[in-house]
This record gives structure tokens, sequence and C-alpha cells, in this order.
């Protein structure tokens, strides 16, 4: 199983920002962008710029969704009630590879994709392996005993670069963890700063 760690790091350096805070991140060496010309390229954003920017960011640290998926979300958050930049967040935590990455069962968010995809994680006691499915207050989710002891699981377990989020119950003595709410944009702990409103201001005006 891979982490596709070329994908992040290339994500890291055309943003500019270790989205995801990873301690070798290629932005904690260099700030420049990918390629010969990446110091050429730090000019003054426009307001579509500053907007784009912000989209490809909060759309980056979910496993660099692709356009038509994160639209979809976006179009969703909309509908419902209240601050869609607040909603859109919402929706995209309760994305299974994103509760999972949340969880430390895994190390990255791209790990998450691939560790749902291949059958590894159970909720409410029921494979699961699409990495979109959408999780609900209270659902359960676990880790399949037979996964259990993967070096990739016990490297995330382990790790101390992140904490895990008051909107879930983990125990990692029996691999599983609680989904208790949605969260707002205040209760995601983002390394970098996420701007959900700019992301609003982008698909209004496109």
């Amino acid at each position: 199983m891979t982490k596709r760690t070329a994908a992040k790091y290339k994500i890291d350096r055309r943003m500019g920002e270790n989205i995801w805070g990873r301690p070798k991140s290629p932005v904690n060496r260099r700030e420049s962008g990918p390629g010969q010309h990446g110091m050429r390229r730090r000019g003054k954003l426009s307001d579509f710029g500053i907007q784009l920017r912000a989209k490809q960011k909060l759309k980056g640290y979910y496993g660099d969704l692709t356009e038509r998926q994160f639209r979809r979300i976006f179009t969703e958050a909309e509908r419902v009630r209240g601050d869609t930049g607040e909603n859109l967040v919402g929706l995209l935590e309760r994305r299974l590879d994103a509760v999972v990455y949340r969880a430390k069962f895994v190390p990255t968010v791209f790990a998450a994709r691939q560790f749902v995809n291949h059958g590894h994680v159970l909720i409410n006691g029921r494979r699961v392996n699409i990495p979109s499915y959408r999780v609900r207050t209270g659902d359960v989710i676990e880790v399949r005993e037979k996964s259990r002891q993967l070096p990739l699981v016990l490297e995330a377990i382990g790790s101390p670069e992140r904490d895990i989020p008051d909107y879930l119950n983990v125990d990692h003595s029996s691999m599983k963890a609680e989904f208790t709410r949605v969260p707002g944009l205040a209760d995601v702990p983002y390394p970098v700063m996420m701007e959900p409103n700019l992301v609003v201001e982008y698909y209004a005006k496109n």
C-alpha cells in the first residue's frame, strides 16, 4: 500500500504551505514553488487568485479531490441551512477517509483513501470501501481485526504529529472511533489557516 508522498509534497510546494503539518514537507526547507522558475512565481495575488488558492488548499488537504467532487460537495453545502463555509467543512470532515485520518488509524489522508478502498474499515460492524462515504453522528468506525497490525497503522498510532479532535472518541486499544458530532471550522485541527469563506466567494463569481 503506497502513501503517495510525492503527490502530497507536490501540493505543499504548489501552495507554498505545509498544509498537513508534516515534518518532512519540502516547504520546511524551501518555500519556492515547484520547477526551475519557482522562485519567480511569487507575485501579489488578485482577489480571484486569493480565492482560487483558498479553494485549492482546502481541496488539496482532503487528498486533492477532483474539481467535480469538490464542487458537488460545495453545492450540497449551499443547500443546507446555515453558513455555507461551515457546512462545507462539516461535509468534508464527514467523509470516511477524513475520519480514518483524524482518528490516526493511518498517517496521511492519501493513505486513508487507499486504506478504505482496500476494505480495512468497518462502520457499525459492516465493511465499507468507499472513501467518500458520509459518516453520521453516532457511527462507530473501526479497523478490521486482520488489519490492525499493519505497519501503516502502527506508524500512525505511534506518531506524535497530530492530535485527535474532540468530535471523535477514539480508543486505539480496540481500534475504534465514534463520530460524536459534525464539527465547525473552529473545531477542525488544520495545521494552516483554511478560509472556506473565500471558497464561497470563489464559487459565487465562477
